[in-house]
Parts: structure tokens; sequence; C-alpha cells
């Protein structure tokens, strides 16, 4: 059906004549490289097919260009977003266009006429951010909104949470301009009246014809379901649509390029209210949503209990499902209620509906915003949520959104998992009921019998999907793996249609093929991830990495949805937010290192993870923030350490390395010291445009300290920065803390030398030997306090946290829990027990801006509480990311550019707007960025108490 009239070109070479065309003719970045092809060759879906090259156009007429040149060769082309497809639909054989990086804006807003037009690259998020100060949005808010892009969206036919009430993008999408294969570009819209070139009038006039012929059989095999995302949207041809974009919508970029997509816009409801329903039962909740839904929600979401236990487990998660999840339910519906006033008394009907349905007090209500938001956060997660699983099976995506009429969906989920459980497995459940459309993934072993299970599954699933007349595509596309299910459900004529409407527009069939028309079989074995004979063989680690089963395992944890693409508050990921580049996402860097331990990049496996790895400034926001867990700075450690092992040592690494070791020597000269490394920081190859941190000779001495009072034992762990950098931060720590009643000590080593040291400068430089000696050091100096239960407090973030993180991985067979459980920042402690602390008043308006490493153990908290006990003090929190420094990453000269970069995205800006301000920061090279960017001296939280503690207050 359909097949290409010539044959299909295979380019795999970098040096190949279509790379090296392009790189001529286009104006764009080209990609042929074996690690861009392996990082594009996945998407969130089972499989992996590498494509012959990447296009990156910076331009309108660049991408157009591309397109004709592939044309031209007989090469396929697969237009691609974000790459989370959960289908398949964004991998191929063939020419990727990315039009993410370039092909991002907002071409034209009609507030007025609720209108706006995009180019294909622009991300959900940042749409609705423009369009928030208008009152107006796009309502169909996918679950992966901080990345999907409105070209992807459109080619999925993405639906969102509350689509029954603002329907799928087919309802909300009015007209496409796009190019054809061929090279025609048509605005595909209204079919009442078309207009424009005599080849698109003609080619609507068949789409009429088409429809007068066919709609009989159009009427009886398309579902009675809101959700409905197979094939191309034949429905859509006649009354009451009649629109020739919405044959584009869901077409998964097998029919055209979209070049810039006109949007509908709705009024943003100003009161929401959400309702989150307890059922001691999954088959009583979906027994149930036929109910529920009368009342006349926006939306209606199932979290099973497998994603309500695997949130808890997820530390950005925990706090708000332990507030809104009430003991252990076996499953929970969110019911949200939306209009123009308060929706309070639409939660009291809910109450009472499950009430009357025998589940009195079976409602937590939430009326707050930020409640609610916390909670839809979660629910968003679900994908990565489900994916956090560790192990070699995963819940795997192939029969998840069939859609069901209401009155079926609990018999429909029962009878699912009987068959699930025959086949020696289970599912997970959630997403919208509202819809009848569950995210329902078995548990498969895709490098073992999960093909043959996932046939057998996928077989019984559309025999009862038929039955209940429902569809077998709801959500999410067909791509690779539902395709070959289009056939059962159209029928031979439809089908037909399908490649005849294909054939209209391309005959060759270049655009993204094996997709909708003419598919493989979704078992197909060569098309997956894990191919037949895949094997990872990473060396032995040097770290332990046993609770994932191994280095390998780790790595694999990476689903590819992408939210690193991210641009949100939070920390991750901050070096693609700068390049936006594939390579330098936590995604990118996972995909890399998984292919080059699988033996999948050949001789450019050494040069392309280092190149992918290079722009990690090791910020840990993943480890925080990618659901799946994927801790990309340790993994970072873990390459280094053999990287470095095969390669060397530079006498830069050295430098930063063993700081430590050298440091008591050093600091004894300091002026010397200061204008040795002046002179000699260009050799070492660090940037001429910044000063080293400047060595004092007034560093910190440990001595026996005087107890003062009968206050609580403390230890205070020194670190190596602020030791021999910045001393006045100990120093005004200590009297902080005698401040608040504790008898403070300082840590040192049990036998003379040298002062102890987290290990932290040997492990960014991947000595873990020489990191786990220092720690060894350290973690024998703290037991005696360990041992009678003494709080460990530090002032650095990234060395006290070593001691909640890397040292469990650093010690395999030695316990590490009392000193995580017993390390604290300085701010950490004092929020809890803050003891005789006494402040004076300080008018004084506080910029604060966090460290990434107390963003990623969630210590933010903290340190705002502590700053608003200073009576007076007014704290605003810089929302960023990494500053950009990174420890030494940003004094290295070829970092130093990417590194202000980072600091501008956000930091630097917000420091010039408040020019009155106190800057607070924690992080040592946050201050020395913070400094060098805006010529304005940061403090530490300890100096901002301290200078409470007496009068005057400190200056700005």
């Amino acid at each position: 059906m359909n097949a290409p009239l010539i044959p299909v070109k295979f380019v795999r070479a970098n040096n190949s004549s279509l790379a090296a065309r392009l790189r001529k003719e286009v104006d764009g970045e080209v990609l042929f490289d074996a690690g861009s092809r392996g990082r594009y060759s996945t998407d969130a879906s089972i499989y992996q097919v590498e494509p012959l090259g990447i296009v990156l156009p910076r331009s309108e007429e660049a991408a157009r260009a591309a397109i004709a040149i592939a044309a031209e060769e007989g090469i396929p082309i697969l237009p691609r977003g974000a790459g989370s497809s959960q289908c398949g639909q964004a991998v191929g054989a063939a020419l990727v266009i990315d039009h993410t990086k370039y092909l991002n804006r907002i071409i034209e807003k009609s507030i007025e006429q609720n209108v706006v037009v995009v180019q294909p690259g622009v991300v959900l998020d940042q749409l609705n951010a423009a369009l928030r100060p208008h009152g107006v949005w796009f309502p169909v808010d996918v679950s992966t909104s901080a990345q999907a892009t409105i070209g992807g969206m459109a080619g999925n036919n993405s639906c969102g949470s509350r689509s029954i009430a603002y329907g799928n993008m087919v309802h909300n999408v009015l007209a496409i301009d796009a190019l054809t294969v061929s090279g025609q570009r048509w605005r595909f819209g209204p079919m009442q009246d078309p207009s424009g070139p005599t080849d698109y009038i003609q080619f609507v006039q068949r789409l009429k014809s088409l429809y007068e012929r066919d709609k009989g059989e159009i009427e009886v095999r398309f579902p009675k379901v809101l959700r409905k995302v197979a094939g191309y949207n034949l429905d859509h041809l006649g009354p009451p649509h009649a629109n020739a974009a919405h044959l584009l919508v869901g077409s998964e970029g097998t029919l055209a390029y979209s070049e810039r997509i006109h949007l509908k816009l709705t009024r943003i409801p100003p009161q929401r209210a959400l309702g989150v329903c307890h059922f001691p039962k999954f088959y009583t909740a979906m027994e149930l949503t036929q109910h529920i839904v009368k009342l006349g929600p926006s939306a209606v979401e199932l979290v099973d209990r497998t994603m309500i236990g695997l949130a808890r487990e997820i530390v950005a998660f925990r706090k708000t499902v332990d507030a809104f999840v009430k003991g252990e339910p076996d499953a929970v519906l969110l019911v949200e209620f939306s209009g123009e006033s308060s929706q309070a008394h639409k939660l009291k009907e809910l109450a009472q509906l499950m009430a009357d349905l025998g589940l009195p007090g079976s409602v937590v209500q939430i009326t707050d915003a930020k409640q609610q938001r916390d909670l839809w956060e979660v629910r968003k997660a679900g994908l990565n949520i489900m994916m956090s699983m560790k192990g070699d099976g995963k819940p795997v995506s192939f029969i998840e959104d069939c859609a069901v009429p209401l009155e079926h969906l609990a018999e429909y989920t029962e009878r699912l998992t009987r068959v699930f459980e025959k086949h020696g497995t289970r599912g997970t459940w959630y997403a919208h009921a509202s819809v009848g459309t569950l995210h329902v993934r078995p548990i498969l072993d895709m490098r073992r019998d999960g093909a043959e299970k996932m046939r057998a599954i996928a077989e019984e699933a559309c025999a009862m999907v038929k039955q209940y007349k429902g569809a077998y595509s709801g959500e999410h596309g067909d791509g690779l793996v539902r395709s070959e299910w289009i056939a059962p459900f159209f029928g031979p004529r439809l089908t037909a249609c399908l490649a005849e409407i294909k054939a209209w527009l391309d005959p060759r069939g270049l655009m993204n093929p094996g997709k909708i028309v003419d598919p493989p079989r979704m078992d197909d074995r060569s098309l997956f991830r894990f191919k037949p004979g895949y094997a990872a063989s990473p060396p032995p680690a040097a770290l332990d990495w046993s609770e994932w089963g191994g280095f390998d395992k780790a790595v694999e944890m990476c689903n590819n949805n992408g939210h690193c693409r991210k641009f949100d508050a939070g920390t991750m990921c901050p070096s693609y937010r700068v390049t936006l580049d594939e390579a330098h996402l936590t995604r990118g860097r996972a995909n890399t290192l998984r292919l080059a331990l699988s033996n999948q990049l050949g001789t450019e496996a050494d040069e392309a993870v280092k190149a992918a790895l290079d722009l990690c400034v090791s910020c840990k926001g993943c480890k925080r923030e990618c659901p799946t867990g994927v801790d990309m700075a340790r993994m970072k450690i873990e390459y280094l350490a053999h990287y470095k092992a095969k390669h060397g040592h530079s006498l830069r690494d050295r430098a930063i390395a063993y700081l430590p070791r050298y440091a008591p020597w050093t600091g004894r000269f300091a002026s010397l010291a200061n204008a040795i490394a002046s002179l000699g920081k260009s050799f070492l190859g660090f940037s001429r445009s910044r000063d080293l941190p400047a060595w004092r000779g007034d560093y910190f001495e440990d001595r026996a300290r005087e107890a003062h009072g009968n206050g609580r034992e403390v230890v205070l762990f020194v670190d190596t920065f602020n030791r021999w950098f910045e001393p006045e931060n100990v120093r005004a720590a200590v009297r902080v803390l005698e401040a608040a009643g504790c008898s403070v000590q300082t840590a040192r080593p049990l036998t003379a030398g040298r002062p102890l040291c987290c290990g932290r400068t040997f492990l960014t430089a991947g000595m873990v030997d020489e990191a786990r000696t220092e720690a060894r050091r350290t973690l024998d100096a703290l037991r005696p306090y360990l041992d009678r239960g003494t709080p460990v407090i530090g002032l650095e973030p990234s060395c006290l946290f070593s001691f909640r993180d890397e040292y469990a991985v650093l010690f395999k067979d030695e316990p590490t829990e009392s000193l995580s459980a017993n390390t604290f920042l300085l701010e950490e402690y004092l929020a809890r027990e803050p003891g005789k602390l006494r402040l004076k008043e300080m008018k004084q308006e506080v910029l604060l801006h966090g460290h990434c490493h107390q963003k990623a153990f969630d210590a933010m908290p903290a340190v705002e509480k502590v700053l608003r006990m200073v009576p007076g003090l007014t704290v605003s929190t810089v929302q960023t990311s990494c500053c950009g420094m990174a420890g030494s990453f940003g004094y290295e000269a070829e970092h130093h550019g990417v590194s202000m970069k980072m600091a501008e995205m956000a930091l630097l800006p917000r420091i010039r707007e408040t020019p009155g301000a106190l800057l607070v920061a924690d992080g040592t090279s946050c201050r020395h960025q913070i400094a060098d960017g805006s010529g304005r001296e940061a403090l530490h939280v300890a100096r901002v108490l301290d200078a409470a503690l007496s009068s005057p207050p400190a200056a700005p």
C-alpha cells in the first residue's frame, strides 16, 4: 500500500555527499556524527532507529531548502519536535528536521479574535506564559507542556487532562501553513470556500469528493468517543468541521511539513477547585467515573496506587502526596471544576455525590491555587513516575491510550487486568478517566520475552476495544507501535483512503515513512531500543551502582520523555538552556552514555561522551527534578574516573583536585601564592577574564574551643573553600551558633596533620580513590560525634551534601546513614533548632540566590525561613537555574562564555533590577560569579545572621 515509487537512499557517513550539500546550501546546523545520530535515534517509545542525519534550520527558508534537497535526493524526511513521542513517531531512517532550536517564535497574537500563530518549535508552556497576561491560554494542556512543541502536538493530535472541557488539538487548530514534499506552500484551512493556489483548491475538492464517497463508512467506522486519534481525521473532512488543516493534525508528519500553526485561544477560567476522591478499590473508581462527569468537571484524572507509591519515593513529590492522599487508597480521582466564580460549591456537590455513592468523607477539597498546582505537577509527571521503576521490567506503551465509553470503563479495566495476569504481568494505570482513556502500561522486559507478550496482549486488547466500540488510539498517536492496528478498526475501505490521501500529497512516500500508512509490525525487534543481542559492557565501576543493578542500568533509567528540556523555575538542565542542543540535555547525555556502553558508537564513543558531558556543571538538578532519577552529576564522576585513567589528568585537573592538600602550605604565603596564581592562570587553562579566589593570610585555624554554657554540642565541618578563602563566614557561623546556645566544636582529623576535606575537588576531577581517602579521614573524624548524636553542621552546600549523597556510593560495604541523617547546613539546623538566637531588626530587602545543591536537596525553604527570622528583612528568592560558575567550571577558559550565559539567563538581570538589595548566596562559586558578573558582593547567610546579632546592621 502506497509503496515509494523510487528507491529510498540511506546515507550513513559523516562526510557523505548529502551532508556536504546540506552544509553548503542550508543555513542551519547539520549533524551527521555518530553521537548526534544516536541521540536522535530514540524518542520516549521502545524503539530506536538511527536517522541519516539531522538538520536544525535557522529559518523557515532553511527548512524549505533542507526538505527540497532531501526530496531531490530521494531521502526520507522526518519533522521532529521535542522527541517525546511515546509511540515511535519521532524516529526513523530519515533526515530529521529539528525545528525546536530556531523555529520557535510566536508570529502573531490577535487577542480580540482569540487567535495566535506560531512556528512549530514553540513550546506550550512558553506560549501560555506569553498569553497569560492577556487572560487567555491555549487549553490543550498536555502533561509534557514544559517540553511539548506545538508542531509535535499538532502532529500527534494531542489531548491533555482537560479535553472533556476543551477538546483535543484537532478542535483547537484553525489553519496550518504547510509545505508539501514537492515544494508547494499551502494554507490548509476551512474547506467551504477554499482560497489559494489552484493546486490547493483542487486538493480540497478531492477531499470533499472522498468524504462524500465514503462518509457512510466513516460514520460506521469512527467510534463515538471524544478521544480518537488513529489514522487521519477523515471525519473532520465534512460537517460540522470541514477543515483541511485537521487532516494534518494527527498525521505525524506523514503528509506535509507544518511551518506555521493557527490556534484558537480560550479565556483562562479565573476560579478553579480540586477534589481528591479516594477509593478503596480501583474498580469502584472506574465504575463511578460516569457519575462524577455529570457534575460538569473540567478534568477527572486517575492516579492508581502504584503511581502513588512511586511518587512517595521521589523527594520532589513526597510532601505533596502525603498532604493530599490520605492513607493507602487503591486509586484516587483528581476532579477539577473551573469557572468565573468560586467553585467551592462544586466540591461540596462532589463530596455529597461520593457520600450518596457509598463513600462518605472520601474527598479532600483543595481551593488554594498553589496547592492545586503542586498536585497537578505530580499528575503531570505520571509517565516519568511510572518509569522510575528500577530493573529491566518497565511499563511499556502500546495499548495505553485505548478509549472506551464510560459505561464500559470498569468492565474494560477489570478484563484487561485479567489479561495481564494471564501473561504473568501487571499494569500501571493513570490519566484521563473523564473521557475513558487510561494510560495503562503492562510491565514487560523488552530485552527478553516482552515482544511476545506485547503482541498477545495487544490482540486481546484490540478485540475488547472493538467490542466496546471504542478507539484503539485515544491519544499519543499511532507511530510504530499502533499504526498496524489502524486496519482492523478502519477496515479495508478507509485504510485505502489513508493511502490515497498520502499519495496525493506525498507520492513517493518520503514524509516520515512507516507511520500510519504501510507500517511495519509493532513487534519487529530490529526496530527496538533493546534489539536482539543488545548488551552493555560497562567497565568495573568506581562508584557503587548496586541500587540500580549496575552503572549501565542506572544510565538506562532515562526513558527519553525529555522533561529535562523544560524552562521552568527549576534547575535542570542549565547547559541546555544556554545551547538548546540535544547533546547537552540530561536525556542527550544519558543516551550518549548508553550507546557508548553498548558499543553502538564505534570509534567515536570516547569523544562523543566527552563532548556530551563537557558542559554538565554537576548541578544535581536532574537528581531531584528528573522523575526517573537520572543523576548525571554522579554519572559524570564515574565517566571521568575511567576517561582520566585512560587519558591522564591535566595540570589544571591536579591543581584543582589537590587544592585541599597543598592549601596549608599555600595559605602561609598567601600574598606570594596570589601573585603566582595571577601570573600562571592562563598557563593552567583558567580564564583571563576572571580573578582566581584569593588566598587569605587570616585563614581559619582549628583549635579546641571552650564550651559556652550548657547548650547542645554541635560540630562544625569547615570546608576547604571557606577555611582558606572566606574565613569570615566560618567565624560568623561560630558566633551565630554560640548565640543560639550551642557548644561549638570544629571537626578535626583524628591524627595531627592537614585539615579535613570532604573530597569534592577530587570527585570533580574523577579521582575517586583520592576522594575516598579524604572521605575516610572525614568519616573517621566525625564518627565519635555521630555515635553520640551530635549534629554535623556545614557552610558550603557542595561539600556538606556530599555527606548525604556521594559518601553512600564511595563506601559500598560501610553504612553512612547516620552521617546522612545527622548532617545539616547552618540554616537547616537553625530553622529546626533556633535555640536562644535573638536577632535585631534589619530593615533591608534581601535577594537570595540558591546554590544548585541546596535546590536539589530541598534546602531552600530552610534558608528562606532563617532569613525571615531577622525582623525587617524582606526576602525574595531568584527563580533561576545554575549561576554558571559551578566550582571550577566558570573559571576554565573554554567554559567562561557558557558560564556567563547561564548567569545572564536570570540571575544577573535580577540583580541589576534590585540595586539596593542585600545579596545572599551560600555557595562560594555563586558568590564569585555574582561578584564577577555584577561587581557586587553577596554574603553567606551566616554573615547576615551575624550582623543581626550586633548593631549597626550590615550595609548592603
